[in-house]
């Protein structure tokens, strides 16, 4: 698309894959780096970095309703061309969404840091690496009209999601927090309706191409079947030894030890570790 062009990593795809493929080999370097050492508990930097991508995602949120009804958007289905200067709006948000993708990457990161292994599944780096790559498509071919959609479910979800992240890092507000469950629930709808919107387009067209609404749907029931399978292994079956083993979040290392080494050290171990 034309109206993209010259806009920061999108000319390339290059520098899309080489950061895609520097995020896995993180993941694998990483797991190998700290498998013989503790965990870091980077509580300030999880704060911070929650905060951030709440607030991004808020903006994002705020952005595309008022861009989207600036333009006139029909919710049914929506061209790339006809709204003029509420297309580059949405456009430019949906940038940002594109890019905040690669700045979610740290979410695998720190629980390589934090010795967080149940946490890094297929799911979880599927979807990571598979949605800046696929927005990089989306950004240089559809980056407005029906795409719309599936960011403004997402950005409003990623403010739920990112702030019970943020808040689970603070071991007092732990008790608050008894809405995780619901959180699944809600990106299981969320891809739902995103497929939903897409097929509306298709059975009712309007000039957006068919191709990649086809291929959008099929993206997203991907991830509807791989979050039904983790919905179900995590809230109807019995948590796995290796979770229930997991260093917890309050785990820290000072001077380049972990905590508990000092006492290791001295002939005993305290047994009752904070949860």
């Amino acid at each position: 698309d034309a109206r993209v062009r010259g806009w920061f990593l999108l000319d390339s795809y290059l520098p899309t894959f080489f950061l895609t493929g520097a995020y896995l080999l993180c993941i694998w370097l990483g797991s190998k780096f700290m498998k013989d050492r503790p965990p870091f508990s980077l509580r300030a930097h999880l704060i911070v970095y929650n905060l951030g991508i709440t607030l991004l995602s808020l903006y994002m949120l705020i952005e595309l309703i008022l861009a989207t009804w600036e333009g006139g958007y029909n919710l049914q289905c929506q061209n790339l061309h006809s709204a003029g200067e509420a297309d580059i709006r949405v456009a430019k948000v949906l940038w940002w969404y594109y890019f905040s993708k690669v700045i979610e990457f740290m979410d695998t990161i720190f629980f390589v840091l934090r010795k967080k292994s149940s946490q890094i599944t297929f799911l979880h780096v599927y979807h990571h690496a598979t949605m800046f790559n696929i927005w990089w498509c989306v950004l240089n071919w559809i980056p407005c009209g029906q795409s719309f959609f599936g960011p403004t479910l997402n950005s409003f979800i990623h403010v739920l999601m990112y702030s019970y992240y943020g808040l689970s890092v603070i071991p007092s507000m732990r008790k608050y927090l008894w809405w995780k469950k619901y959180l699944t629930q809600a990106q299981l709808i969320q891809f739902l309706l995103t497929i939903v919107h897409t097929l509306s387009a298709a059975v009712k067209p309007c000039g957006f191409p068919f191709g990649c609404l086809m291929f959008q749907s099929s993206y997203m029931a991907t991830l509807v079947i791989l979050f039904v399978n983790f919905y179900i292994k995590t809230y109807w079956k019995a948590p796995s030894r290796t979770a229930i083993k997991e260093t917890p979040v309050t785990t820290e290392i000072k001077n380049g030890f972990h905590k508990d080494y000092f006492a290791a050290v001295n002939g005993f171990l305290n047994n009752k570790k904070a949860q």
